[in-house]
């Protein structure tokens, strides 16, 4: 009787088990989904801003974000089929891409952090330099439509202040028809419009837009390694959780 007991008992551990993993599949899945929609929406949300940037962290750190986010969904569904159909090598490749996604997102979440620590210095470095050598230059369309946008989108003119765009090579060039800062500085955008750099006709705001993308970059920076790094550990404790007893886990996996 003891032993029948037992027997019930640990089949019953272990249909629970199952009904577990599966609901954590199910959760899981969906989390992939929001990884990856975080992941897309940061390189979406005002993407022209990247040619602005002089290391490609930033970008990578989003594209790392959509793979994981991808493979926990691949891996939620695999994980609900290994649960049905009560497959070992499904579930023993199962816990395998659990392990790969878990580093995955920790070298996403850890790139955003590392990336947000020198943000501001990278900006201030390279930033002013990128707009006054090269807006509207041959060759350079893409950094000049990410400039334009980036002034009109955040309501500032030069990377510090307008004053930047005296030095700049389009300005002293005739080029520019006698224009002293970009008719994206402009509060009504209108042709020949830089001509005039008076603060009722730019604007003018505190700090430039170094300021602005810095703290824009920032916001997402902390968005991207917000969900890997805590996805990741979620992910560790809640396969940890089922992992850790002994009976029914096991059970589970000794099915053939």
């Amino acid at each position: 009787m003891t032993a029948m007991y037992k027997d019930d008992q640990g089949d019953w551990m272990t249909v629970c088990l199952k009904y577990l993993l599966f609901v954590f599949n199910v959760l899981f899945w969906v989390g992939g989904a929001a990884v990856m929609g975080v992941g897309i929406w940061t390189l979406i949300d005002k993407s022209d801003y990247l040619s602005l940037l002089a290391s490609s962290t930033f970008a990578v750190s989003a594209y790392i974000l959509i793979l994981a986010g991808a493979l926990v969904m691949v891996t939620g569904f695999l994980g609900c089929c290994a649960v049905i159909r009560e497959q070992r090598s499904c579930l023993s490749t199962y816990f395998c891409c659990l392990l790969l996604i878990f580093l995955i997102e920790l070298v996403a979440g850890v790139l955003a952090y590392v990336y947000y620590q020198r943000l501001s210095e990278e900006l201030k470095q390279h930033l002013n330099e990128t707009m006054t050598e090269n807006y509207a230059q041959p060759g350079k369309e893409a950094i000049t439509l990410a400039v334009d946008r980036l002034q009109q989108d955040f309501k500032c003119c030069g990377s510090n202040n307008s004053f930047d765009w005296l030095h700049s090579v389009y300005m002293t060039s005739a080029v520019s028809e006698g224009r002293v800062v970009p008719d994206s500085c402009c509060k009504t955008i209108t042709t020949l419009c830089g001509r005039r750099d008076h603060p009722s006709n730019i604007y003018k705001t505190e700090g430039g837009c170094i300021t602005k993308l810095e703290q824009f970059l920032a916001d997402h920076l902390l968005i991207i390694g917000a969900v890997g790094i805590g996805v990741a550990c979620l992910q560790i404790n809640s396969t940890g959780t089922g992992l850790d007893s002994p009976s029914p886990s096991m059970d589970l996996l000794k099915i053939s």
